[in-house]
């Protein structure tokens, strides 16, 4: 509808495509020891978002949150999606009017501050073996989150599982919490 493609347009966080479809920009942020173009990204993608993808070097935390910093000012993504690492990193940057969605945040173990903003949506895994369930629950009161905004799902760290990628798909278009 006109309206629709008045909003797609007014908006530089979406773009408008080809086949009549508004598509929503996203900045996905890789966790430690993975690569741009990893299962989670490549799912998103699949699935029809404009996926930002830089490379985040495992090293410097800094330097990660400077890049991811760039690529957001330089793109302004609707929603930045980050995976353990990724997800503090994310918790690291300005993001501005952009909804942050966080899988299995390492923020204690990267040494951020457990801030978040209030349209944050956490995804973490019961079953976690590497980032404890209780840094996420953590973030929730810390930050006086609802409730709602941790979903606890998935089978393990990596958050590759059926369950997980669906309420990754389901947080990204905003349709959790």
């Amino acid at each position: 509808s006109q309206n629709v493609r008045a909003q797609c347009d007014s908006s530089q966080r979406s773009r408008w495509q080809d086949n009549g479809e508004c598509v929503v920009k996203v900045l996905f942020l890789h966790g430690m020891e993975a690569r741009p173009g990893g299962f989670k990204a490549q799912f998103l993608e699949k699935h029809g978002f404009d996926l930002l993808n830089p490379g985040l070097p495992d090293e410097s935390m800094s330097d990660s949150i400077s890049i991811a910093q760039n690529a957001l000012d330089l793109n302004h993504p609707e929603v930045v999606v980050g995976s353990s690492r990724g997800a503090a990193v994310a918790m690291g940057i300005e993001s501005g009017e952009a909804r942050l969605v966080l899988i299995a945040p390492a923020w204690r173990f990267c040494a951020i501050d457990p801030l978040v903003k209030p349209a944050t949506t956490i995804l973490h895994s019961p079953h976690d073996e590497l980032i404890p369930l209780a840094d996420s629950r953590h973030l929730v009161e810390a930050n006086e989150l609802p409730p709602s905004a941790l979903i606890e799902v998935g089978e393990s760290h990596r958050m590759n599982d059926e369950a997980a990628l669906a309420a990754l798909l389901q947080a990204v278009h905003g349709q959790l919490r």
